[in-house]
Order: C-alpha cells, then structure tokens, then sequence
C-alpha cells in the first residue's frame, strides 16, 4: 500500500491527463475532483478510475477539452449535452448554468446528458450548496455491460445509478451531504476490492445461480459472472428504478439496456437536477433554525457504540479528509500499478510519473 501526498497526487493524475490531450485547465479539474474523492474516504470514485478513463479516451468514448451545451433551454427548465466530454468539467458546468438560473428563477430543474462519468455526485450538490441552495440529483450510468440485479432478480439489468441531496451550511453546521449508490455498494468498491485481494463486503454480490457470493472477480469476467445486490432490498431497487428512468427519459436519452451499449464500451452518466433556494420559500434564519434543530436532535441520541457517537450524512467524509490531509492518501500496489500504466499508454514515463508523485 502506497500513500501519497494529496497535492502530488493531483500533479500525477494531471499529468497523465495532459498527456492524454486535455488542456492544463481540464487536467487540473479532473485531477482535483478525483483525489477530492480520495480525500472523502470514496477510493471508488477516486485516483482509481483513471485507467477506465484512458481506456475510454483510446477507445474514442472519451473526448477531452469538450464543454457543456445547452439544447433546451425554457428558462428555469433546460437540458445540456456533456459532448462525451470529462464530467468533471461538464458536470461542473452544468451545475454552473443551474445555479446562475436559480438565482434568477428561484428554482432550476438541469439535466445533463451524455457526459463522461461525472465522479463522486456529492461535488456537484456541493457546488450547489456553497451557493446556498439545496439540490437533488438522479443519476444514471449507460454504455457498458449492467452490474446492478433488480431485487428479485438473479442476473444484472442497470448500473450503479447513485442518488444524491444536499442541505447548504448553516451558522452552526457545515453542509448535510446525503451521496449514495442505489447498489449495495458502488461498483468501484468492487474494484478496490479485487485490487487489494479482499472479499467483496457481505450481502453485495450474487452469482449467476443468484447465491451470494463475495468474490469480487466474478465482477470482471465476461460475459459478466455475477451481480451487485441493490441496497435495502426493495426500496432500494424503487429508487434505482426512478434514478434509470428519469435522467434518460427527462433528457431524450437512453437507459442501460443491451441495445444501448456502445462498442466498445464507455462510460456514460446522465443526470436530473433540482436545485432550490430556500430564501424564496422561508426566511434563511427559519431555515437555518430548523435545519440545526433537526442536526441537533438526531446527534443527541446516546451511541450505542461510545466510540461511535452518531454523525449526519458529511461528516466521514469530513473526517476522512483531515486525516489523509495530514497523513496522505492510501492507493493499493494494484491500483498504483493499472494508473502507471494507463500513463505509459498516452505517452508517459513511469519513472517521470513515480517521480511527480513522490514515490
């Protein structure tokens, strides 16, 4: 296991990104909002994906310096088309565009589609939030093979399709950070898993019978061997439904179905986003007031673990980023290895590579 230092894991991944084509301003977006997820404890949407990027970027589904368009445009309501372009620009773009409307309108619904795989999901309603709105977003993820079984299933029929909410800070609490896989756990998970040589967590995975499993490798095998479980049985599997749903059909694109798969594979989210200003609904003192009341309330309740005192949706990864800021950032031998590798491949020296990056 290898740690690295945050801001010489930005430089690598940056460098890798410019040697991919990316402009310097591109790189240093998309770096950030990986090893941001790192620093946010979310390796699976981390340093991590890399590889899967490059791939996508020789494979022609990637195209860097692309920018968001919009293609439909009703004031408060409007859609915009990533352009198969890095998410980390477009997705901050679009959250841009929303928030300028919201401003104006006092609500804005944005979706975007077609945007390259847009990376933790809690960034962009942290966007949102630092503007002092409350957002949700649907997501879906289209282009490759499906991962994710519908409850009662037994083989795979979408893909991870996260959710997301988030509650701007108030006086007394920072933002409530609500990001999550409607799987049992986030495919990446998988991965670093099957990277770091461990069992998938209990009750993520099935076979091809449908019996649990935790193998991760029955993730990468093809045709694929397995499937992830969606979280909380049923309600989960509604929700993921809704999230497979609303982004593509909002947005006059697709769903994860065989038919819709690219070839080669890419990896394809599109998004539905609400973002809201509460001062046009109640005053920013009720609202603060009440959210710090309910914060309150839910963190008085004694831990059943004392080591464990209760936290609001935020805080682990509030916490994770001040201990890898002052301690690094864990990255497994495997994972180091695919990245080193995916850099040789547009062109980079490993040595040079190893070199920025402090090991």
């Amino acid at each position: 296991m290898l740690t690295i230092d945050h801001a010489r894991l930005r430089d690598a991944i940056a460098a890798i990104c410019i040697a991919g084509g990316s402009e310097d301003h591109e790189a240093r977006i998309v770096a950030d909002n990986l090893v941001d997820a790192n620093m946010a404890g979310h390796d699976s949407h981390g340093v991590g994906m890399i590889p899967t990027y490059i791939t996508n970027l020789l494979n022609g589904g990637l195209k860097p310096n692309e920018h968001a368009e919009i293609v439909v445009d009703n004031g408060a309501v409007i859609v915009i088309d990533g352009r198969s372009g890095y998410g980390q620009v477009v997705g901050q773009e679009a959250m841009a565009i929303g928030i300028e409307r919201t401003k104006r309108f006092g609500a804005a619904c944005v979706g975007l589609r077609n945007a390259h795989h847009i990376g933790r999901i809690g960034q962009w309603g942290e966007q949102c939030a630092a503007a002092g709105f409350v957002s949700t977003h649907h997501v879906n993820v289209v282009g490759h093979k499906a991962s994710v079984a519908p409850f009662g299933g037994s083989d795979a029929r979408y893909i991870t399709n996260p959710y997301c909410a988030v509650m701007p800070a108030t006086d007394q609490n920072p933002p409530t950070v609500l990001d999550f896989a409607t799987s049992f756990v986030a495919m990446g998970k998988i991965r670093v898993a099957r990277n770091k040589g461990e069992p998938a967590p209990e009750g993520a995975l099935i076979d091809t019978t449908g019996k649990p499993s935790r193998d991760p490798n029955i993730m990468y095998t093809d045709p694929i061997g397995g499937a992830l479980n969606p979280f909380g049985a049923h309600k989960g599997y509604g929700l993921a439904l809704l999230n497979e749903i609303l982004p593509s059909a909002m947005t006059g694109t697709v769903g994860c179905r065989p038919e819709t798969r690219f070839d080669p594979p890419k990896t394809i989210n599109n998004m539905l986003s609400v973002i809201i200003d509460p001062n046009r609904l109640v005053s920013r003192k009720r609202f603060n007031e009440e959210t710090d009341a309910a914060i309150a309330n839910v963190k008085g309740s004694p831990a059943a673990n004392p080591a464990k005192p209760v936290v609001v949706p935020g805080d682990p990864e509030r916490m994770s980023w001040k201990k890898r800021e002052a301690e690094g950032v864990p990255v497994d031998d495997e994972t180091w290895r695919e990245i080193t590798e995916s850099a040789v491949s547009v062109g980079m020296r490993a040595d040079d590579l190893n070199d920025i990056a402090g090991i």
